[in-house]
């Protein structure tokens, strides 16, 4: 929600500025412009890019406008410490349930390379493997959005260009000369605000959220890697902890001490 709210304070920001220098709302209305800068700014990115990248945009901007939820790392550390204790007290093919009624296929997958009984190695490998092919997919996605911020505000300047060469046929006009003028740096507005008010920003987030996505992901191997080495279930949920901030690792501390009192009670 925070990408629409900041889209929506921008807009506003631009409007009021707009008001109080005297311009008017009404000159943005300019088809040719929009066309320029939106129709132009597709034009290069369906050049820049092969089509089976390019058609995976309505869903790159679901993503960034509502981010969807990752799990909890503290939720994470909590399900990795409980397979722990399973693996410990029955072994590692006692692992096959939980693998069986999870729903992360990533946390699925490392389960049933371990149950399977591969090397520590492989499974290390094949993880990292997955994790370097997501963070290949989503630099595809993210590249796209920093192209088209890269693209539309040189187009702005093309669609000044266009506009300028049109308010010439009005020199003998002045009231239509002075109209012409604005509204050809509408297209320059629309070209700077489009780039770095939207496609840009929206690359970053989509970066961030790639981020964050790989960091559980690198939470889950690390504690996977760590239960195969069998280590015990307390020794594991303080080495996992580093993945959380100071504020929320003692808010879980806090949280597991009330719980034990609760069971010892």
């Amino acid at each position: 929600m925070s990408s629409i709210l900041g889209i929506l304070l921008a807009l506003l920001a631009v409007g009021l500025a707009m008001v109080l220098k005297g311009a008017s709302l009404s000159a943005l209305y300019n088809p040719a412009a929009y066309i320029i800068i939106f129709g132009g700014t597709a034009a290069a990115v369906l050049i820049a890019f092969p089509f089976n990248e390019i058609k995976k945009f309505p869903a790159l901007i679901k993503i960034a406008l509502f981010q969807p939820k990752l799990p909890s790392k503290a939720n994470q550390i909590t399900s990795l410490v409980q397979c722990a204790e399973v693996a410990k007290k029955e072994g590692l093919l006692a692992l096959e349930e939980i693998a069986n009624t999870t729903e992360d296929p990533f946390f699925k997958n490392g389960l049933e390379l371990i149950i399977d009984g591969n090397d520590i190695e492989f499974i290390e490998e094949v993880l990292l493997d997955e994790v370097a092919a997501i963070d290949k997919r989503h630099k595809t996605g993210a590249l796209i959005f920093s192209q088209a911020g890269t693209y539309a505000p040189t187009l702005g300047v093309l669609g000044a260009v266009i506009g300028l060469i049109a308010s010439l046929g009005n020199l003998n006009n002045v009231t239509k000369l002075g109209h012409s003028i604005s509204a050809a740096f509408i297209a320059t507005l629309l070209g700077i605000f489009s780039g770095y008010v939207l496609w840009h920003p929206i690359a970053n987030r989509l970066k961030r959220i790639s981020k964050q996505e790989q960091e559980a992901k690198l939470l889950i191997i690390e504690g996977l890697i760590s239960i195969y080495q069998g280590l015990s279930p307390t020794a594991l949920e303080k080495k996992l902890s580093i993945y959380i901030p100071p504020k929320e690792r003692l808010k879980n501390e806090k949280k597991n001490k009330v719980e034990t009192h609760d069971q010892t009670a």
